[in-house]
């Protein structure tokens, strides 16, 4: 199964819930998680990892293997303090681009031939796509698209100017809420695009998946830990469904919605602007 994560808008934090989703992963087996960000990745830094292996090393060998080894994306691969398994991507975007240019390209990616593989689950870090990023092949051949997007009107108004376009890019598209806004249902209902979750802005949480380890034990205690294991879950659980008649999944995900509302905070409504997909 291959999960894109990614944005339209911003950066909501694409890189601290792939790692989330990965380190709260409902199986004994954790899937991989590929920085595959052309603006640059952020795990070197954060976790303080050798440059080597990682998605520069991962491209070099794709060119001269053509990627066909569906063990190629492991083997370059890092494990996190907490056992996670990263292929992190270089700081520099010239080198991230480059890399993707690689990854991305022909019919089938390293990505795409590690997640055909029974119970292999890579989560791809695409960070912001726009129609010429090349993250995008990574994104059209995911098995799921997770839009993150803060519930607020800057956001959601480029978010819903931007979504037609989107909703090609993957049969299963759903939005990820990052932190207080709008309710989570009227955005969903708004928008015409099913809501996956709702992750909280939980500093602690992000620090501890930012550089004090993502252990099984310790991913699931906060806030966040606790939303991303739910989405988590709802992906693992929709992996497993049965296969249709002409060998396709059913085309959309089972929501789990996490954080419906702010207590203490009086719920919004969304402006027309957003309606309209017109840019405030």
């Amino acid at each position: 199964m291959l999960i894109a994560v990614c944005s339209l808008k911003g950066s909501p934090g694409a890189t601290t819930l792939a790692t989330a989703l990965g380190a709260c992963w409902p199986t004994q087996r954790s899937p991989v998680v590929v920085e595959a960000d052309p603006a640059g990745g952020d795990l070197m830094a954060r976790f303080r990892l050798p440059d080597t292996p990682g998605l520069v090393s991962l491209a070099a060998a794709a060119r001269g293997r053509g990627g066909a080894d569906p063990n190629l994306l492991v083997q370059h691969s890092q494990p996190l303090p907490g056992g996670l398994r990263v292929v992190p991507g270089p700081v520099g975007a010239e080198q991230a681009r480059a890399a993707l240019a690689v990854l991305a390209s022909g019919g089938s990616s390293p990505l795409r031939r590690a997640a055909d593989q029974p119970d292999i689950v890579v989560i791809a870090d695409c960070g912001r796509v726009d129609p010429g990023s090349l993250a995008l092949p990574i994104v059209r051949g995911a098995d799921a698209m997770l839009l993150l997007a803060r519930p607020h009107d800057d956001e959601l108004a480029h978010v819903a100017l931007k979504l037609q376009a989107a909703q090609q890019w993957s049969r299963r598209p759903c939005l990820v809420l990052v932190g207080d806004g709008y309710p989570t249902a009227e955005v969903s209902q708004t928008l015409q695009i099913p809501v996956m979750g709702r992750v909280p802005a939980d500093t602690k949480g992000a620090a501890m998946l930012s550089g004090q380890g993502t252990s099984r034990r310790g991913a699931g205690k906060s806030a966040l830990g606790r939303a991303a294991a739910t989405i988590a879950l709802n992906l693992h659980a929709h992996g497993h469904q049965p296969t249709t008649t002409d060998g396709s999944r059913p085309p959309h995900l089972r929501l789990a919605v996490v954080g419906e509302s702010v207590p203490g905070v009086p719920p919004q409504r969304v402006g027309p602007h957003i309606r309209n997909g017109a840019t405030p």
